[in-house]
């Protein structure tokens, strides 16, 4: 077929295309880096535009570089439904915006779909961009298969950039400025990733990313493109790998984005009870049209290899997996077995996590998936969905009930504290506590804690002590590593004075060591996965709000005892299992005085000798302070790295 000329409306029709000077480019076909044929394309003499739009009448481009009058594109005549054109002078910087009309006559402007920058918000256009930028983060790439392994260890701390800091006026910070001050945040506090909430282009800010309308532009908000890769390439540097909070799961209905792009639900489902997401009010991309699942995969293996980012967590697959999510009777349609699973989103991620991990196998895929659907991060190819690692959101949840009742009361609740164990290994494991636990009302860490001032802190020193030494990859929210005492708002930056007050020092401190002790012990990393890493020890008598585990490493690197006590009643003298006999170093306790603890402990060890409890062939005299973690360690840890946080026994 000949390639069809669009009908434009009378006013338009003065325009003609710009005749074919550059060479045609080479068309996208169903393959999953559709990104390097769609959108905005510079060349030395102009742009070239491609853009699908299947059932449009016609389509044009305008911009800054027309005077936003329409420039003619030409629908190819292979079938795609994609539409192209060469204009000459284009160039990066300049705003543009697909006119496309519809079926029944109807003119709409839309932002490109595949557009690399887009105009600062509230404006929607998209940007001509040039994404050259030269790396200096080759040390990380050629290592970081063995820096974020499965086996080692990975602690998170997650980010929302427009409210970690700001300047004094409460302007945003550049990307630039925030990459040299998180590094060297996440350096002394000891995190080895940093995980971001959305930064894809979203029109509303406290919608925190979620609501993305530019899936390949990174948010005006904070700089350019440019200064987002030198973010990456800073912490990289730095030693600190990036993930970025990916949402593949809905988008919004703005009429300026992927909405009834071309006049009808192309990216979407037609009908809304597969189409409309009625808890969040946005659309539901549809997971059975090839071109949406090449939308969707080419912009994730575009953020990998442009952005260098080391992961993807996944928002909400949990409402991608099921038709009836968030729905009531008669406001969802069966799958043809007359079940809830949607197995066109099934497809989907299993599609998505082969093909990244076929081009990037160093990186991670990361669900967020709430329910109990079988083998999340599992491979493809056993029947799983293919991703690397999931969020433990079941412990989580029993974890805060526990935490957040009368310690008088958890006498009776142990099986919330001691349930995670029974399917920690069912899946690859992160422990979250995310930006979800402390907002709408939920309160901060802290001030879920029960008790008086003291108790709290006592207990978030605790809660954290407990979730380090729980099998599983860590991840915490920002402000959390300090008790920030006010639930996260957006709109206002942490609460950083508050680190001149002693207990807030002290929670800052005991993290930046628990996350020394995590790294540096493989006891505490080695086995996250593995179920022959995690042993529950018994008391002599026994005790339901001491929680007493053993971490185990590999043949020659030791092991680590845990002891929880979740009361405020020291415990003097618990007889507690040991694997053997033997001195063990007291390596953390978190009631020390250096944390804004009572200095209650073992005087920094504790000697097991061959008394046998509950089968085991040792145990232990052991002094367990109040609202305190103690961990003995039968390998002494490192000191010589005590300026950067390493942990050693503190009363």
């Amino acid at each position: 077929m000949k390639a069809m000329k669009p009908h434009l409306p009378q006013e338009e029709k003065t325009l003609e295309a710009t005749p074919r000077t550059e060479p045609t480019p080479r068309r996208a076909s169903h393959h999953h880096r559709q990104f390097e044929v769609m959108g905005a394309h510079p060349t030395d003499r102009g742009t070239w535009f491609t853009v699908w739009a299947p059932n449009a009448r016609a389509v044009g481009v305008i911009g800054s570089f027309n005077h936003w009058h329409c420039e003619p594109l030409f629908r190819l005549d292979d079938g795609s439904g994609q539409w192209s054109g060469f204009v000459e002078g284009a160039h990066s910087g300049q705003c543009y915006k697909f006119r496309i009309q519809d079926a029944h006559g109807h003119w709409m402007d839309k932002a490109d779909p595949y557009g690399y920058r887009m105009e600062l918000p509230p404006n929607t256009a998209s940007q001509i961009w040039d994404l050259s930028y030269e790396w200096g983060d080759q040390e990380w790439m050629r290592t970081r298969g063995a820096r974020q392994g499965h086996h080692t260890a990975i602690s998170i701390y997650e980010v929302h950039l427009g409210s970690w800091q700001r300047e004094e006026d409460g302007r945003f910070l550049n990307y630039r400025e925030m990459a040299h001050r998180l590094a060297t945040h996440c350096h002394n506090m000891g995190f080895t990733h940093v995980e971001l909430m959305p930064i894809t282009e979203h029109p509303f800010y406290g919608s925190w990313g979620y609501q993305t309308t530019g899936y390949f532009a990174a948010t005006s908000r904070y700089g350019t493109p440019q200064d987002l890769m030198a973010f990456v390439d800073t912490l990289h540097q730095q030693g600190i790998g990036v993930f970025l909070d990916w949402v593949p799961s809905h988008f919004p209905a703005d009429p300026h984005a992927l909405a009834r792009f071309d006049g009808t639900a192309l990216y979407e489902h037609e009908d809304p009870r597969r189409g409309f997401h009625p808890e969040w009010n946005s659309l539901i991309f549809n997971y059975g049209r090839f071109e949406v699942r090449d939308f969707l995969i080419s912009n994730a293996i575009f953020w990998l290899e442009k952005y260098h980012f080391d992961g993807l967590r996944v928002d909400a697959v949990a409402s991608m997996l099921y038709l009836d999510y968030a729905r009531r009777h008669g406001e969802w349609i069966p799958n043809e077995q007359g079940g809830n699973q949607n197995h066109d989103a099934v497809g989907f991620l299993q599609d998505l996590n082969t093909s990244v991990y076929g081009q990037f196998p160093d990186v991670h895929m990361i669900a967020e998936e709430s329910t109990a659907w079988p083998a999340v991060s599992r491979p493809v190819d056993w029947g799983g969905l293919g991703f690397g690692m999931k969020w433990n959101m079941g412990w989580m949840n029993d974890t805060l009930r526990y935490m957040l009742r009368p310690h008088f009361y958890r006498h009776w609740h142990g099986d919330d504290a001691r349930f995670s164990a029974v399917y920690a290994f069912h899946e690859n494991f992160i422990l979250p506590f995310s930006h979800d636990e402390v907002v709408y009302g939920k309160g901060s860490l802290v001030a879920k804690q029960p008790g008086d001032d003291w108790q709290r802190f006592a207990g978030l020193r605790n809660l954290y002590g407990y979730m380090w030494g729980h099998p599983g990859k860590k991840l915490l929210f920002m402000g959390c590593e300090f008790a920030q005492l006010e639930e996260w708002h957006h709109e206002r930056t942490l609460d950083w004075h508050l680190w001149a007050r002693p207990n807030h020092a002290g929670i800052a401190r005991w993290i930046s060591d628990l996350n020394a002790a995590y790294r540096q012990l493989p006891a505490l990393h080695g086995h996250d996965f593995d179920a022959e890493g995690f042993s529950w020890l018994p008391c002599e008598h026994h005790e339901s709000t001491i929680l007493t585990f053993v971490r185990r490493g590999r043949p020659g690197e030791g092991e680590v005892v845990v002891i929880c006590n979740m009361t405020p009643e020291p415990r003097q003298a618990l007889r507690v299992a040991m694997p053997e006999a033997g001195t063990w170093h007291e390596i953390l306790n978190s009631d020390a005085v250096f944390y804004g603890g009572s200095g209650v402990g073992n005087l920094g060890r504790v000697q097991a000798t061959a008394h046998a409890v509950g089968g085991w062939p040792a145990s232990a005299l052991v002094t367990v302070p109040p609202l305190g973690t103690v961990m003995l360690s039968n390998r002494p840890i490192a000191t010589s790295d005590t300026e950067q946080g390493a942990p050693h026994a503190r009363q």
